[in-house]
């Protein structure tokens, strides 16, 4: 029995930790990685059954060692989707963040790279404005003195410093575009910086936008937050 509970345990482990190399290589669909992490929680649940049920009436054939690998195996293969999901049910189901909802910056070199992507490239509209408000009041459009290329320099440089593939600077326009892929799936998001100068002020706009799903799960916002933290360390220097 302690057998069946380890392998148990580990199906459970491997189905929730492999489905996302899995795609990112492209040996598995979308549709096929996400239903592991569903037979994970499913195989997780069953070994620890399966656990207890050997401690109870075959007490003898359990080692702290069999039983504590089990234990973490399950609880992984358990824990990690549902985490996912409570993630999922605290943050706005949208895929399009910008600090500017009003006039948000356009992709253009970009554009071409997402025409066969589920998410268009124009801006996901009102209702997506609407609920990023709710969610991330903080994310507003940014103040800077210094001057228009300096800030784009900057930006350029905090894009390289978080691993972004940049794919064009305009620096007249004062736009910056490039993208960046997840972890763990390789889900590649697209980001543009526009900064723009008043006379009195620069002003430095980030919109970031997935280019498959509806819901990013916070990324999108996340990665706009880490860039702003980013500039302003490289401003800093």
């Amino acid at each position: 029995m302690k057998i069946i509970v380890l392998l148990m345990s580990l199906a459970a482990f491997l189905l929730v930790t492999l489905p996302g190399p899995l795609y990112k290589s492209g040996i598995v669909e979308l549709g096929t990685a996400f239903a592991g992490f569903k037979y994970a929680v499913i195989a997780g649940i069953a070994a620890l059954i399966l656990l207890i049920i050997q401690m109870l009436f075959k007490r003898k054939t359990v080692t702290f060692t069999s039983a504590a690998v089990a234990i973490i195996f399950s609880l992984v293969a358990i824990i990690m989707p549902l985490k996912m999901m409570s993630t999922a049910n605290n943050v706005p189901a949208i895929h399009d963040v910008s600090t500017d909802m009003t006039t948000p910056p356009e992709f253009v070199a970009i554009a071409p790279l997402r025409a066969d992507a589920p998410n268009p490239a124009a801006y996901a509209g009102i209702e997506t404005a609407r609920k990023q408000r709710e969610a991330y009041p903080e994310l507003q459009t940014l103040q800077y003195s210094q001057p228009k290329a300096e800030l784009v320099a900057a930006v350029e440089q905090a894009a390289n410093n978080l691993g972004w593939q940049l794919v064009n600077t305009d620096s007249r326009s004062g736009l910056i575009e490039a993208t960046d892929a997840t972890m763990w799936f390789g889900f590649k998001d697209d980001v543009v910086v526009r900064v723009e100068d008043t006379g009195e002020e620069r002003l430095v706009d980030i919109r970031s936008k997935s280019r498959m799903g509806k819901s990013d799960l916070g990324k999108n916002a996340e990665r706009i937050t880490a860039f702003i933290k980013e500039l302003d360390a490289v401003l800093s220097q």
